[in-house]
């Protein structure tokens, strides 16, 4: 039986030998409307409506591999008599050059691209993208976007791209901003966008609708957004924020409103779990480069020179690791998931001894994160969370210094010049880069044509390059971190050709110890 199933890997195993699974860790797998919405169920009777996962009867029922949809929800699953109406794209010139203007029903994105041959094909998402049939009137659409969080490079150009793709292809008129923040629904004025308002806005930094931190109160939003008559809402913001889109979408479904709500996840810091990396990443990692070169610049043009430059990452060290390996002038990278030591032998301390010695100064890059269970021990810090609920850190950047410091003037009796580079508010403030550009533009467009399709309680991003329509419980369930036993990783050890900081086992060529490759393995990064 053929299943007509189109992914990465067709092609590539023995046909339709295959079993469709549809997630039951997902809250709407149960739905199993993957083709429901280009009512195929009379073509396709392996599909049914039962609350259970549902298996294709093949020719052998024994093979499994282990094909699995994780899908999003859709506003037919609580509202089943909704009417659907043609796409205005297929009348778009813009489009009308397209070979394929819509995306097929049964386009689907692979989560994990690596397979060996016998191994399962895994989970896959639904492919984002315009659908031939939408569930909204464009005349009928009263949109609105909010912005929450930290700030992060690339926010405006989503906004100025949800508004005119809203505008331009679907023809939508009526476009809210909501300002400063989730509180801004129940306690501040809204602003009307429109092609015209937004057509600058993704030259600055920042944020054009104001953000703030907390104030999500799911019934007053959900009251606001029933009174206004919005039945779009493009939430964008980082993990809290999109848990929080997950709790407005679910009071949306309970009280049985016909609200698409869509989530564009941000973070700086790119610890959006799922999605192949966070807008404004390559943005903030091309800026950081100018303070690593500067403290470079710094430290060789003095005897001694230690330069020390503190980038973000809470809990994730992508920003340090990718931009020590771009730049080439970082010695050492302190990042959050890899637990470093000042003194003793393998120490931080003997490899900046060994660095000065060999060449004259020394360039370490820190994330924020990094080292706060030493800064913990000795510094009386004081349990402090902001807004957001994230604990507020103390700065691994000015404790190194201070301590490194005191260790060779104090106890090595060396003469040393410290430069200490914190260029935070610098990287986070300033508009994106030509790539993030590009990227905010599919996140925004990706996000419009989900919504004017029916789907909602979704969050939008690339998996293997190809952006796909993610459940929102599958980006917020867990961060995305450095892992250690990763290549990446080692990569940037040969390259800096610091110290790994892990206890070796010289028995075996050097290699790390089984039980420290399990602590590593098993770690968790907590709000510490």
């Amino acid at each position: 039986m053929d299943l007509s199933i189109s992914s990465p890997f067709r092609g590539a195993f023995p046909a339709p030998t295959s079993t469709f699974i549809l997630n039951p860790k997902s809250r709407c797998s149960h739905s199993l409307n993957f083709f429901k919405h280009q009512n195929s169920y009379s073509k396709n009777p392996f599909f049914s409506r039962q609350k259970i996962p549902i298996r294709a009867q093949v020719s052998d029922p024994a093979v499994d591999d282990g094909f699995v949809i994780d899908d999003v929800p859709h506003l037919t699953d609580f509202l089943p008599d909704l009417p659907s109406y043609p796409n205005p794209l297929q009348n778009s010139q813009a489009y009308a050059i397209v070979k394929q203007t819509f995306v097929r029903p049964e386009d689907v994105v692979a989560q994990k691209i690596v397979v060996q041959k016998d191994s399962s094909r895994g989970v896959h998402f639904r492919r984002a993208g315009p659908r031939e049939k939408v569930y909204f009137k464009s005349e009928e659409v009263r949109a609105c976007i909010v912005t929450c969080g930290g700030l992060c490079p690339g926010i405006n150009t989503v906004i100025r791209e949800i508004v005119c793709g809203l505008n331009y292809m679907y023809g939508v008129d009526d476009i809210l901003g909501i300002q400063g923040g989730y509180r801004g629904f129940y306690s501040k004025n809204t602003s009307t966008l429109t092609p015209k308002v937004v057509n600058d806005i993704h030259k600055r930094g920042g944020t054009f609708l104001l953000t703030s931190r907390g104030g999500h109160d799911t019934q007053k939003i959900v009251d606001n957004i029933q009174d206004r008559g919005i039945n779009q809402v493009y939430i964008i913001g980082g993990d809290g924020t999109q848990r929080g889109a997950s709790r407005i979408y679910e009071e949306v479904e309970k009280r049985g409103l016909k609200v698409a709500v869509a989530g564009i996840p941000k973070t700086i810091d790119n610890d959006i779990a799922v999605i192949d990396k966070s807008f404004g990443f390559d943005t903030a990692v091309e800026e950081a480069q100018r303070a690593i070169n500067a403290a470079h610049v710094e430290v060789e043009s003095v005897e001694n020179g230690i330069g020390i430059v503190k980038l973000m990452g809470r809990y994730s060290g992508f920003i340090a690791m990718f931009a020590t390996l771009a730049s080439r002038d970082v010695d050492c990278c302190l990042i959050p998931e890899s637990p470093f030591y000042l003194e003793g032998k393998g120490g931080l301390f003997e490899f900046i001894e060994e660095r000065l010695k060999e060449n004259g100064h020394i360039v370490i890059v820190a994330a924020e994160g990094a080292g706060q269970e030493y800064l913990a021990q000795s510094m009386q810090g004081i349990d402090e969370k902001d807004a957001s609920g994230n604990r507020l850190l103390l700065d691994v950047g000015l404790w190194l210094t201070q301590n490194i410091k005191d260790h060779f003037t104090k106890e090595r009796k060396m003469a040393i010049n410290m430069k200490y580079i914190d260029p935070t508010y610098m990287i986070r403030a300033i508009p994106s880069n030509a790539s993030d550009n590009i990227y905010c533009t599919l996140l925004a467009q990706s996000a419009v044509h989900g919504a004017m399709a029916g789907y909602t309680g979704f969050t939008v991003g690339p998996v293997n390059s190809r952006h796909a329509y993610i459940p929102i419980s599958n980006v917020t369930e867990t961060q995305n971190t450095v892992k250690l036993t990763d290549r990446m990783w080692a990569r940037l050890l040969a390259s800096t050709n610091q110290p790994s900081f892990l206890n070796c086992d010289e028995s075996t060529g050097g290699k790390v110890c089984k039980d420290t490759i399990d602590l590593i393995n098993n770690m968790k990064i907590t709000s510490i």
